[in-house]
């Protein structure tokens, strides 16, 4: 199904949104990937290259937080506390078990990330028209970026902004990147660098692509008149379709896709 929270607003910024006048900020798990795909914290857990341990912790964290997650009756203060203890717990077990640049990489061809349908053809309409795309996402930037180039589609108009694990020159492990990003912080006004803003300037209109209310913040604090947000509800739909429709302009629910999306923006 498809919910137009303002059909007047969509149709008017179709009428303005050009290939040359936007940027766009997208979630990745569950976003560009389906909705049935594994995420990118998971995918590094493989059990066949990284044993059972680690995937049982990582389960044991996601059954106690990610209820919490999805849970719109809390308010980010709420919500906070509970979602950074989740983040520092799943790094914690990552820096436990050896984790190597090969492994990585082995362990994210054997993941099974799926792409949503349309999502690469998406991506690649949106590099032909020279379209700045901000990845920006909670999971693991390695993870990422090596799906991407994977897919053939990591293209020089997108940039990630992400947790990346960066490694020592024997390629293994040395910790997560300073700045955690989990689903509530998620914000380019506070952690886009200036190579990040100089891609978006001068773009006048903004669109935000993700599965959590959370992730309407990527563009950060931006017009309504200019802004477009489409969200993707994956699970919990009858409790949480209002709270979804309240906030995202264009809600998409079930296994809906990009070509869907595509009927809304203006890309060629």
């Amino acid at each position: 199904m498809i919910y137009l929270n303002n059909e007047t607003k969509i149709k008017e910024l179709k009428q303005k949104i050009k290939k040359d006048n936007i940027c766009i900020f997208i979630d990745f798990d569950k976003t560009i990937t389906s909705n049935d795909s594994r995420d990118s914290w998971d995918a590094i857990a493989n059990r066949k290259v990284m044993g059972e341990e680690l995937a049982n912790g990582l389960n044991v964290y996601y059954q106690k937080y990610g209820p919490i997650e999805l849970d719109y009756t809390m308010t980010v203060e709420e919500k906070e506390k509970y979602i950074i203890e989740w983040y520092e717990k799943c790094m914690d077990l990552y820096y436990t078990y050896n984790l190597t640049k090969e492994k990585l990489k082995e362990s994210v061809d054997y993941a099974g990330l799926e792409m949503r349908q349309g999502a690469k053809d998406f991506l690649f309409k949106l590099y032909k028209n020279n379209v700045p795309v901000i990845i920006l996402s909670a999971g693991i930037g390695n993870v990422i970026e090596q799906f991407l180039k994977e897919e053939n589609c990591y293209y020089d108009n997108i940039t990630i902004i992400s947790n990346f694990i960066k490694f020592d020159e024997n390629e293994n492990m040395i910790k997560f990147s300073d700045n955690m990003i989990h689903s509530l912080n998620k914000n380019i006004d506070k952690l886009g660098d200036l190579q990040v803003k100089e891609k978006i300037k001068g773009k006048e209109y903004r669109i935000a692509i993700g599965d959590l209310v959370d992730d309407i913040t990527m563009m950060g604090k931006y017009p309504e008149d200019k802004s477009l947000k489409i969200g993707f509800l994956n699970s919990n739909i009858t409790n949480n379709l209002e709270v979804y429709k309240k906030n995202f302009d264009i809600v998409f629910t079930e296994e809906n896709n990009f070509y869907d999306i595509e009927k809304y923006i203006n890309i060629v």
